[in-house]
């Protein structure tokens, strides 16, 4: 048994040493290769740098547009429920169900008996009131009553003036007028009913011009500005887009949304437009025609400060490394990305492949069907308004445009 023993602790020994010698034998330095001999395989291998394949697009001009877009929603220039002032019964009705209606024609008569009668009872008490103060100055002029006389006669007559245009004021009460030129919606009321004061009859809309409401960031407020144009599409009419004009702009920011309230108007005497539409707003600050773009994939954003990986000639002839450079971007448009400082026309700038270059001047080759440069797509301006590049402008039509017309005087809005 204690022979075994031994036997193992020998073997143990051997194996040991072996290790060791192994281990002492690959860590030991090698010896001095001549001069000019040639490296070992193995060596070359993990000396010679690495070509990566990648691809590329060189920065160009195009035309850029520095534009904001939003969302929104269609209001009528005018818009307004007809509603009585005082109870009472429906005569007459002089509309129907979606008529277009002028300024100051008569919609809507109540039963107006009552009124009539007192109007002509006022109106024959201040015809006598008149005869009665005519009389007096005659009588004053020839001396046969006097002054006071004169005056409780002129008292009279404003007393029935003022009778009378009361009658009138309660005759008028009892109908319902267009404010503005417009286009009746649908009643709900018909010839006989009995309606008291402030109940719903019928809504008259404006829409020779309609207003589109959208909000903007805060960050634009300083931008927009009352008089620009905008460029509106509807998914509800899929293929049109129409010009509107900013009108206004709210003084006052959402605390909310931490946005601006803006309202445009558009022509819309063609009637393609309804209010509540869903509107797509595109409003235009500026246009550049020689802003510096590459592809946003080119970017690699690092905290503040963003980078490319330029392509430049390498240190043999023919070859190419690849070499961090620093940007600063300005606008922005689907796709691609405005350089402001950091690249000129035509430097090439690598798209795809970054992950695989580990540092500068790292030799790359450029993709061959990249190489040549991708065939140039449209200005990116083209494409900013989202949803609306295949669209067409709707024409303007002849004639004033009414949203440049003023509304009419809310002094005579009703006749």
């Amino acid at each position: 048994m204690a022979f075994k023993s031994s036997k193992h602790v020998a073997l143990a020994a051997i194996g040991m040493a072996a290790a060791l010698g192994a281990a002492w034998w690959f860590q030991k330095p090698a010896p001095p290769r001549p001069p000019g001999s040639a490296a070992a395989p193995a060596e070359a291998g993990r000396s010679a740098p690495v070509t990566v394949t990648v691809q590329a697009q060189a920065a160009r001009q195009m035309t850029l547009r520095d534009e904001a877009q939003a969302v929104g929603s269609l209001r009528s220039r005018q818009s307004v429920m007809l509603r009585p002032e005082v109870s009472g019964r429906v005569t007459q009705l002089n509309f129907h169900d979606g008529q277009r209606v002028r300024h100051g024609q008569l919609l809507v008569q109540f039963d107006d008996q009552l009124p009539r009668a007192q109007i002509r009872q006022s109106q024959a008490e201040l015809s006598i009131a008149q005869a009665n103060h005519h009389r007096n100055q005659e009588l004053v002029a020839q001396g046969f009553i006097s002054q006071r006389s004169l005056e409780e006669s002129a008292a009279n007559l404003e007393v029935a003036q003022a009778r009378l245009a009361l009658a009138q004021a309660t005759a008028r009460q009892l109908q319902i007028v267009a404010p503005f030129d417009g286009i009746a919606g649908i009643r709900s009321v018909s010839v006989g009913d009995y309606l008291k004061d402030g109940a719903d009859i019928v809504n008259l809309e404006d829409l020779d011009a309609v207003y589109v409401d959208f909000r903007l960031p805060e960050r634009l407020q300083g931008k927009v500005r009352t008089g620009q144009r905008a460029q509106v599409a509807f998914d509800a009419l899929p293929g049109v887009r129409y010009a509107a004009v900013v009108q206004a702009i709210s003084p006052q920011i959402d605390a909310d949304g931490r946005a601006v309230a803006v309202r445009g108007c558009m022509d819309n005497r063609r009637l393609q437009l309804r209010p509540g539409m869903f509107a797509r707003v595109t409003v235009g600050f500026s246009e550049r025609g020689d802003a510096l773009v590459i592809p946003e994939e080119a970017i690699v954003p690092e905290a503040a400060s963003p980078y490319v990986l330029k392509i430049v000639a390498g240190p043999q002839a023919g070859s190419r490394v690849a070499r961090r450079t620093p940007v600063r971007l300005g606008l922005r448009a689907p796709g691609w990305v405005q350089v402001l400082d950091g690249l000129q026309v035509g430097d090439l700038v690598v798209t795809a492949g970054q992950q695989r270059i580990g540092k500068d001047d790292t030799p790359v080759q450029v993709a061959p069907q990249q190489d040549a440069g991708a065939a140039a797509p449209a200005s990116p301006a083209a494409g900013n308004a989202a949803d609306t590049a295949d669209a067409a402008m709707a024409a303007p039509l002849p004639g004033p445009d009414p949203c440049q017309s003023p509304l009419p005087d809310p002094r005579h809005a009703v006749g």
